[in-house]
């Protein structure tokens, strides 16, 4: 576990905002030298805490609007083949390991309705899936976030 102290907070939120901000922004946003600042960033991806410099990608421009939740449940013993399964399809965005009624909860995006049908029809064709109940995404009044938290866990 890595302690975090302001700069790391005020590091991470710069980066939050703006991924492809350069040590020399951030060392002057930050009013810190550059060495500390590269030292720091080195230190939180060593840490794991920066996990890449990846784009936020908006997928409604590109015509894909149709968001939903897949709660899956399993036959015992076939996670990892399921799981492997899922990542086969281009449409699964993401897929976390549950408790509670069911045992994965996967997130898809589809063009359309017709393909979220497609989709579903694929993923319950893989062995190991013996249950589906899908929960369509209407709106997304909070985006995925973690800044908030972040700030709570400063030393």
């Amino acid at each position: 576990m890595i302690t975090l102290d302001h700069l790391d907070v005020r590091l991470l939120n710069l980066l939050s905002r703006n991924a492809r901000a350069g040590i020399a922004e951030l060392a002057l946003r930050t009013s810190v030298a550059r060495n500390t600042v590269a030292a720091r960033l080195r230190r939180l991806e060593n840490a794991g805490v920066l996990d890449g410099f990846a784009p936020r990608v908006n997928l409604e421009p590109l015509g894909v609007t149709v968001r939903a939740f897949l709660a899956l449940k399993l036959e015992q013993g076939h996670l990892d083949s399921v799981v492997a399964g899922l990542a086969d399809i281009p449409e699964v965005l993401e897929v976390h390991a549950t408790t509670g009624s069911a045992d994965l909860l996967v997130q898809a995006a589809t063009r359309t309705h017709e393909g979220l049908q497609e989709l579903i029809q694929r993923v319950v064709s893989i062995r190991g899936v013996a249950h589906s109940n899908t929960t369509l995404a209407l709106t997304t009044p909070l985006k995925f976030r973690v800044q908030p938290l972040i700030d709570t866990l400063v030393d």
